[in-house]
C-alpha cells in the first residue's frame, strides 16, 4: 500500500484525523479523547494491521504536551506516526497497553518523566527513579534541580 492509499484508508476510518505533510512516514494528529478508539482501529483493521508499537514518547512544548506513537505493520511494512495533544496542567490519555503490550513499559516511563496519567494502565508507578520522585517529572521544561542547578 502506497502512502497515498494509506492516507485515504486512514481518512475513511478516522475522518477527524489531520495529516502533517513532509517526511517519509505518514504523520497524523488525533484528539486525545479519540485515541483509544483510533488505536483499536489501527491495530485491528485488516487492511492496516499496525501490530507493532515500536516507540512511544512525549514532547513538552511549554504550552502543552504531545504524545507521540510510532506504529508499524510487520505484515504490510508500512509505518505511521500518531500525535495527540495533551493539556499541560492535567495531562491524561487512555492507556493502550492492552492493545500493544510494549506500551505498558513506555507509558510508565512517560508517566515518570513527564507526568502523563495513562488512564486504565494496569501498573502505573515509577519505573526508573527512586521513591520520592513522584510528581517531579524531570523531563518537563519547567523542572528545576537545585542540587545540580539545572533549569531548562
Amino acid at each position: 500500500m502506497t502512502n497515498e492509499e494509506l492516507k485515504a484508508k486512514i481518512t475513511e476510518l478516522l475522518p477527524a484525523a489531520t495529516f502533517e505533510e513532509g517526511g517519509e512516514w505518514i504523520n497524523i494528529n488525533i484528539e486525545s479523547k479519540d485515541w483509544l478508539s483510533a488505536a483499536e482501529l489501527l491495530r485491528h483493521e485488516s487492511s492496516l494491521f499496525f501490530n507493532y508499537l515500536f516507540c512511544l514518547t512525549c514532547i513538552d512544548w511549554k504550552t502543552h504536551l504531545t504524545m507521540v506513537y510510532h506504529l508499524s505493520s510487520t505484515q504490510y511494512r508500512h509505518n505511521l506516526v500518531v500525535r495527540c495533544k495533551l493539556d499541560r496542567n492535567k495531562p491524561e490519555i487512555e492507556s493502550v497497553s492492552h492493545i500493544w503490550r510494549t506500551a505498558e513499559f513506555h507509558e510508565r516511563e512517560v508517566y515518570e518523566l513527564f507526568g502523563v496519567n495513562f488512564l486504565n494502565h494496569p501498573d502505573l508507578r515509577l519505573l526508573i527513579l527512586p521513591d520520592g520522585w513522584e510528581g517531579k517529572n524531570p523531563l518537563r521544561k519547567d523542572f528545576e534541580d537545585p542540587v545540580n542547578m539545572i533549569k531548562l
